[in-house]
């Protein structure tokens, strides 16, 4: 009898059972934007969105500054965790970030992060803006990000509340139980119940090849059956789009039952692509499909003013 206390649990586990992959891979926010921000800050030299690309570079380095700096705010009590997995809703709701005192710590803290930074004049007036913005204001903004929708005018202002959400919401699911999260719904994360961003056939040992949905508030990421639509669920008519002449480790899975659309990372060719970053330098793409008739099913709320 081994003295690992896991040992006593695995004896009744098969083979095949142990070696599944985890339906949740949680984020790890320690690292997740310190990795983003040199991925942006590769991708920008020579890039049509140079400028753009650095300031996401500057704005995840202070994300990544913030993260280490910040305590996750408070789980729901287990039961409460354990009820609304049980009834295939997210255990840590997104919802709850908009009124809660971390995530408007995180966007004061986030401010003067980057007061110091270089940025292009529009985003220096929508900061100044963003921490002029009063308690009420400023919930506002979060509950926007939170449900996916963003004033059209007000879509710089945006982009920080997004930043700061982005750093509570990976601190508190990180710190949730992997094995508690079940299925909720279709392109839906079953951690905080956010978005997509894009998906990924990760390179990782043990699980290379296994496709991965990464969500856009939380940075959790959910195992999701290959050739199969993210928003819809469906099997029929999937396609892979992607541009002629580009290297073909970023495709757009597009679905003719619901004519959406989610980029698909293939992290086995090139283990440096990042889903948030890859994504916005890959905006080309997203033209082309759309264009074609395909609607983005998932979001990234650095990709809403393009």
């Amino acid at each position: 009898m081994s003295d690992d206390p896991g040992f006593e649990a695995l004896e009744g586990v098969g083979i095949a059972e142990r070696d599944k992959p985890p339906f949740i891979r949680l984020p790890e926010p320690r690292s997740l934007f310190g990795l983003r921000a040199m991925r942006f800050a590769a991708l920008a030299p020579g890039h049509q969105l140079e400028p753009y690309l650095r300031f996401l570079s500057a704005l995840s380095q202070a994300q990544d500054k913030l993260s280490s700096e910040s305590e996750a705010p408070a789980l729901p009590p287990l039961d409460e965790q354990r009820r609304r997995a049980a009834h295939a809703m997210p255990p840590v709701p997104r919802e709850d970030l908009a009124e809660d005192a971390a995530t408007d710590a995180a966007l004061t803290r986030l401010i003067a992060l980057m007061e110091p930074v270089e940025m292009p004049e529009l985003a220096r007036q929508a900061l100044s803006r963003v921490a002029a913005a009063n308690g009420e204001g400023r919930q506002a903004m979060f509950s926007a990000v939170i449900g996916d929708a963003i004033p059209v005018e007000s879509v710089a202002e945006h982009i920080f509340a997004a930043a700061a959400l982005q750093v509570v919401a990976a601190l508190r699911t990180a710190k949730l139980d992997p094995l508690l999260p079940q299925p909720v719904a279709e392109g839906v994360c079953p951690c905080c119940g956010g978005a997509p961003v894009t998906s990924a056939v990760v390179g990782t040992a043990n699980i290379e090849g296994v496709r991965y949905v990464q969500c856009s508030l939380c940075a959790a990421q959910w195992n999701h059956v290959r050739v199969k639509c993210v928003s819809c669920g469906s099997t029929k008519g999937i396609a892979y789009q992607e541009i002629e002449g580009i290297a073909d480790t970023i495709k757009a899975e597009t679905c003719d039952e619901c004519r959406t659309y989610v980029k698909i990372l293939e992290q086995r060719k090139d283990m440096e692509l990042e889903p948030v970053a890859d994504d916005v330098a890959s905006l080309g793409l997203d033209i082309l499909v759309s264009e074609a008739g395909w609607r983005r099913a998932g979001v990234n709320p650095f990709l809403l003013g393009y």
